[in-house]
């Protein structure tokens, strides 16, 4: 129910911020021909989806995945796991982010937040309970890399663009089909919404195979991070932690899933759509980087 609520939520202010947007620029309508206009309409739907996305990640990553915040450390281990991440944040040059625990079996973990000095890194109970210190401390230090290296915005601004060139791309074809081919002058016919979202499906999935290309890719620099900060041997021992658990499902919600730990393990072409590289290539990378 709360991700739904929170769905919602989303939604209804990436059209509301988006609507306003295009009044103030004025191009808020637009003819078939008007491709200067189009182009406008769509990055502003096409970066405010993204956009408000990120600058609402934490709260969104808090209540989805029922993150407690850690203010005042009740126990050791979470006095030792601030104390890790505070020393992991200064030895990466990032301002201290907040620190959390998730209720869950799965050994995960995640980092979002709209910058890299005022981010969010949280673990799940399954990871603390279940890892060894050396594992832990390489997984925070593999989130602390996402959160060094900007992940969270770069990927942001990516998934901008392509949603963005998805719509524009899309409507043109649209209005090909509509004009072109089934020959209709009065405004926009059957033909060009049917086309539209036809485009729409085909472009959004080669644009998802472009996004989650580049998630992968920020895997092996923030596993390289983490191997710089807490040791390769630590980070590869983590990693292979996690490979002996694959039998257990990723319960992340999707919009953090590509800043966890663990994306979860699918072969062959559906291997285009995971925003994590397989474990295996993942150690690999780093025994060969020594």
């Amino acid at each position: 129910m709360m991700r739904i609520f929170l769905f919602l939520a989303t939604n209804l202010a990436v059209l509301v911020i988006a609507s306003i947007t295009l009044r103030l620029l004025g191009v808020d309508r637009y003819t078939g021909t008007n491709y200067g206009s189009l182009l406008a309409f769509c990055a502003v739907f096409g970066f405010a989806g993204s956009l408000v996305s990120l600058f609402i990640s934490k709260w969104m990553a808090k209540m989805s995945t029922r993150t407690e915040i850690i203010s005042q450390p009740r126990t050791r281990h979470e006095q030792w796991l601030l104390q890790t991440v505070e020393e992991l944040s200064r030895e990466a040059g990032i301002r201290m982010p907040e620190v959390g625990i998730f209720p869950a079996y799965e050994a995960n973990a995640f980092a979002t937040g709209w910058n890299r000095n005022d981010a969010l890194v949280a673990v799940s109970q399954g990871l603390l309970e279940r890892f060894s210190p050396d594992e832990v401390k390489a997984v925070l230090a593999h989130e602390i890399g996402h959160v060094a290296n900007g992940d969270m915005v770069t990927l942001a601004l990516i998934q901008g663009v392509v949603n963005t060139f998805v719509m524009f791309f899309a409507r043109i074809f649209g209005n090909f089909v509509d004009k072109a081919i089934l020959k209709n002058e009065d405004g926009h016919g059957i033909g060009y919404f049917v086309a539209t979202i036809f485009a729409e499906l085909v472009l959004g999935i080669l644009a998802s195979i472009i996004v989650m290309w580049f998630s992968r890719k920020r895997e092996f620099k923030a596993d390289e991070a983490g191997a710089q900060l807490a040791g390769t041997s630590a980070m590869i021992g983590a990693l292979q932690r996690l490979r002996s658990e694959q039998d257990v499902p990723v319960q992340m919600p999707d919009s953090l899933t590509a800043f966890g730990i663990n994306g979860g393990l699918k072969n062959g072409l559906a291997g285009l759509l995971m925003s994590h590289p397989p474990l295996e290539e993942r150690i690999e990378a780093l025994r060969r980087r020594g």
